[in-house]
């Protein structure tokens, strides 16, 4: 299937591992101009080498999500970079779970707010788009109640209904927003590979529930985004794509 990406220009934000490297290069094998962001001046540094060397029209920079002055700039910067703006993905998130306040506050302003502030920072750019799309990341936490339930599974789920929000209020201007749903995903030096190490009961538990026996990869969580984000999805808006092997057993109505 051709997406009819070539061409096309993406913000991602949280681009340099996981999930979101997975969405970066994905995105620039299928021929979009990428702009992306991290904490890490370090690994923004590292990604832009490893994605030009391969010839790659990037973009990067330190940003935090959670900056409310510094992520519309930095949108702005992209667009001007890019020349535009057709794709944005909001992929960070605090990973907070934790019941405390502090943790509520990390989540709002990282989770929540980080892809509130992506959106209407790119909106104008999007409203000039012939090919606007908007695709968020949250988790199955956001559908059934597991140990990340608290801060991470509540904005998750405010995540999914604030797309479906957008995709009924921007269906007339044509433009798209979808949310991809990962379970479990596993990379080097992410999140469950930590718990791999220092918690291997909870990893071992965490496996098991999955009628698979594994985890994800970023590639074929970010396989989902590059579909919801291409043309090829073109009537495909205010849907939330679960990609979790069956790990969870809830029906979406």
């Amino acid at each position: 299937m051709d997406l009819k990406l070539q061409g096309l220009r993406a913000v991602v934000t949280g681009g340099t591992k996981g999930i979101g490297r997975a969405i970066v290069q994905g995105l620039v094998g299928e021929g979009v101009a990428v702009a992306f962001c991290a904490r890490s001046q370090d690994g923004v540094d590292v990604a832009l080498k490893e994605l030009r060397h391969g010839g790659a029209s990037v973009h990067g920079e330190a940003v935090d999500v959670a900056d409310k002055a510094g992520l519309p700039k930095f949108v702005g910067r992209a667009a001007s970079a890019l020349g535009g703006i057709d794709i944005v993905v909001a992929n960070v998130s605090a990973l907070a779970i934790g019941g405390d306040e502090a943790s509520w506050q990390a989540g709002f302003d990282t989770d929540m707010m980080g892809t509130v502030r992506l959106v209407e920072a790119a909106m104008p750019y999007l409203e000039a788009s012939d090919a606007a799309a908007i695709v968020t990341i949250a988790s199955v936490s956001g559908r059934e109640i597991d140990f990340a339930a608290g801060p991470y599974g509540a904005f998750k789920a405010a995540i999914i209904h604030y797309t479906q929000g957008l995709a009924f209020r921007l269906a007339p201007k044509t433009i798209r927003a979808n949310t991809v749903s990962p379970g479990n995903t596993y990379f080097e030096g992410g999140f469950w590979h930590q718990i791999e190490t220092g918690n291997p009961t909870l990893y071992a538990d965490a496996l098991a529930l999955n009628p698979t026996g594994r985890m994800a990869t970023p590639e074929e969580i970010a396989n989902g985004v590059l579909f919801l984000a291409s043309p090829a999805a073109s009537f495909v808006t205010g849907t939330n794509l679960v990609v979790d092997g069956a790990l969870t057993r809830g029906v979406q109505l």
